[in-house]
């Protein structure tokens, strides 16, 4: 696998794109990144003391140095009416506009989607919000906040103790409907000759990460419980104890079943009438996991494992995140990438697809607070005198 390097930019599939990202936190920022690693032209759009990221702490530390990469990075009041004329200019610059303030907050300030769209028509606008318009619209919203109200922390939790999902994961699959919509607004933009406005949210994307439960509960006749305490479809779907660590292992089919116990020397319940099929064997549950389970106790890790590559199943040790720094398979094959903020650096990762074996690199490292403020604002139009008037009276600011 190789990466793109910062020659092969031209050959990106969005290279030419021009991206306003006046995101932040998490759902706009991913939107904004996924589009980077593409290719576009991205400019973030910060406040001019800089995006509150930069200086978050605790679980919000690494949302800066990860979601930033590939980005340029413009620091404008927008609030002060001397930054209008240079943003109604990048406005008429850009092709795509990406945005996650609460509700009608670019309105507000005068660079919603109706105020943008008069200036650039052929403008693609995407607004990532809470929830979509209904009665909820106006209501903010957080990633924990709609994985309780959508259902999702009750499902991934024990009975009567929902938990949030262990990453942001509805902020960071909102922000990918973001560029689903995006991409397909182009693509219509090259038919109509004009843009279109893009709206995904965190409420409606948690409801279609529980879709698969709403449909089981019409479709199928089990009852819609957490997946802790739900019904298994399989005879062994399981996290094992093992004797220095835990394996989750799933056997889904009749052949692996027929390779796990040849591999694991258990003939005798290839023979047993009872586990005859799936059906069968996850009838006998009961019986036959906590006889699997006393098996897997006595075995390691490093044994376990080995027995199940044999068997080729399905198998996966736990691990913490920390542990893919080390893993030998993302090392392998280039999917994990390094960043700079400032004296520290990190190994993140790639882009999760390859494009004719290629992966998406770091062209550039995330920058500092409106390091391309001077070179967009001139990009845009205005004069010397303009630029260095906005910097004077602290409507941007940046190295100048």
């Amino acid at each position: 696998m190789k990466h793109n390097d910062e020659n092969d930019d031209a050959r990106l599939p969005l290279a030419g794109l021009k991206v306003l990202d006046f995101g932040h936190t998490v759902m706009a920022p991913t939107c904004g990144l996924i589009l980077a690693d593409l290719g576009a032209e991205v400019v973030r759009i910060e406040r001019v003391e800089g995006d509150p990221t930069r200086s978050l702490k605790g679980f919000g530390s690494g949302f800066f140095g990860y979601l930033n990469r590939n980005k340029e990075s413009v620091a404008i009041d927008l609030k002060n009416p001397l930054s209008r004329p240079a943003l109604e200019r990048a406005l008429q610059w850009a092709d795509v506009v990406i945005e996650n303030f609460g509700p009608e907050v670019m309105e507000r300030l005068g660079y919603g989607y109706a105020q943008a769209s008069t200036i650039n028509p052929r403008l693609v606008y995407c607004s990532l919000k809470g929830f979509l318009p209904g009665p909820y619209q106006a209501r903010p919203a957080l990633d924990e906040v709609v994985q309780m109200m959508g259902g999702l922390a009750y499902m991934t939790g024990p009975a009567g103790q929902p938990i949030r999902a262990g990453a942001s994961i509805v902020d960071m699959t909102g922000g990918m409907f973001g560029v689903i919509g995006i991409t397909a607004a182009l693509r219509a933009r090259e038919t109509t000759g004009r843009g279109a406005f893009i709206t995904s949210a965190l409420y409606e994307t948690t409801a279609f990460l529980v879709g698969q439960h709403m449909a089981m509960a019409q479709f199928g006749d089990t009852p819609v419980v957490p997946m802790p305490a739900r019904t298994q479809a399989w005879c062994l779907y399981d996290l094992c104890q093992c004797a220095d660590g835990q394996m989750f292992i799933g056997i889904t089919s009749d052949a692996q079943w027929k390779r796990f116990c040849i591999a694991f020397g258990l003939e005798e319940l290839l023979d047993d009438p009872r586990l005859a099929d799936n059906t069968s064997r996850t009838r006998e549950r009961p019986w036959l996991l906590p006889r699997l389970n006393e098996m897997f106790a006595k075995l390691s890790m490093a044994t376990l494992e080995a027995l199940c590559k044999k068997a080729e199943i399905p198998f996966g040790p736990v691990r913490t995140p920390l542990d893919l720094l080390d893993d030998e398979h993302l090392r392998a094959n280039g999917s994990l990438l390094e960043v700079t903020v400032g004296d520290r650096s990190a190994s993140v990762p790639a882009m999760p697809f390859r494009i004719d074996g290629h992966s998406p690199a770091v062209r550039l490292q995330p920058q500092d607070v409106g390091a391309q403020t001077a070179k967009y604002l001139r990009a845009w139009g205005l004069t010397d005198a303009e630029a260095n008037d906005l910097f004077s009276r602290n409507a941007v600011a940046g190295p100048h």
